[in-house]
């Protein structure tokens, strides 16, 4: 049997074979009518156009590369659940590369990113998304910048929730610094003044930005910053459960606690808990990041959600819209909600009135 064509497909239909490949790509608007009687049409002799033949009549392969530093945390397929909606809608699949790190500075991570960016352009991708890695470093160095931008001058490429300053890129970002407000303002109305925040690395600006937005709200209300009580050295449950452990060991302890992401936040509930501390009556607790478990921790985690999957989406639309020649804003900024649960209450002094 002769396989089935995209021109078949346009003389059947009874229309031209560009109407036919609006369809199948969603680059451009048809009616319903065309639209559903081309669609019958291909359902019917379940059409899949030759990703071959595209890429050397449109020099597109429907291929898009994403870089990420680590699969494990729960956080980023949350990111890719939201992209890959929306990119498989539009007619792409994706090269998934994991980077993550098996040691403390992160030094192998930025080689694999190297070696990953020029798979993907051994491939022929047609725009690249990076989440983590160089890009969430506050001074990723020039050498580590060039090679993204000089690459972003070949094919489009979307950083999310990242920076490299000076390249020029495209990016979708959460406003970290107002999320950490949001959190620290929240522990303040609820009436704690002794206040400590645990988690993350001072080199990477996502850190930065949570302890600036921390730092500023502590301050705006006249309230006391201890510097014992800012710790970080990572996010992971293990760091969590170290850093929370070190502030018990203090003469003074907090009331509550922000962390920086929600696997902070699981370490430091396991290591109060264990000490005795019932959360929230003795403790409060705030994360970042409202992964999927925080709503499932017992008690459930008060947290800040940085949505994650309408992260993955906006990714997805702006490198579609990049691809086909079409004018994105530079920045695209989403705005993170505090998600109120039960980790977090008024300090046992007001709650004892």
């Amino acid at each position: 049997m002769k396989p089935i064509t995209v021109y078949d497909i346009a003389k059947e239909a009874n229309v031209s074979v560009a109407t036919v490949s609006r369809v199948l790509n969603n680059t451009a608007p048809v009616k319903k009518a065309t639209r559903d009687r081309i669609t019958e049409l291909i359902n019917k002799y379940q059409f899949q156009p030759n990703a071959l033949a595209r890429s050397l009549t449109k020099k597109e392969t429907g291929m898009i590369g994403i870089i990420l530093p680590d699969i494990t945390n729960p956080f980023f397929p949350e990111i890719l659940a939201g992209f890959d909606k929306a990119a498989r809608s539009k007619g792409y699949t994706y090269f998934l590369c994991d980077t993550v790190s098996s040691n403390e500075d992160n030094t192998d991570q930025y080689a694999r990113e190297s070696q990953y960016l020029s798979l993907l352009m051994e491939k022929q991708v047609d725009g690249i998304v990076m989440i983590g890695g160089r890009i969430d470093l506050a001074k990723p160095g020039q050498e580590l910048t060039n090679e993204v931008m000089e690459l972003g001058k070949r094919v489009p490429i979307v950083l999310v929730n990242g920076n490299l300053p000076g390249a020029g890129l495209t990016r979708v970002a959460a406003d970290e610094k107002l999320g950490a407000e949001l959190a620290t303002q929240h522990l303040i109305d609820q009436g704690h003044k002794e206040i400590a925040i645990i988690g993350g690395f001072k080199h990477m600006s996502n850190t930065i930005a949570r302890t600036q937005g921390f730092t500023r709200t502590m301050e705006k209300n006249g309230l006391p910053i201890r510097k014992e009580w800012m710790i970080n050295g990572g996010f992971s449950v293990r760091k969590g459960f170290r850093f929370m452990e070190e502030l018990l060991q203090g003469k003074v302890r907090p009331t509550a606690v922000v962390c920086v992401n929600d696997l902070i936040a699981f370490g430091a509930l396991k290591a109060a808990t264990k000490a005795g501390l019932r959360v929230p009556d003795d403790l409060s607790l705030v994360g970042y990041d409202d992964i999927p478990f925080a709503s499932y921790t017992s008690p459930e985690l008060t947290t800040i959600s940085l949505k994650a999957e309408e992260l993955g989406s906006q990714a997805a639309d702006i490198l579609h819209k990049l691809i086909t020649k079409n004018k994105v804003p530079k920045l695209t900024k989403i705005v993170p909600e505090l998600r109120i649960r039960e980790s977090t209450a008024p300090p046992a002094s007001l709650s004892a009135n």
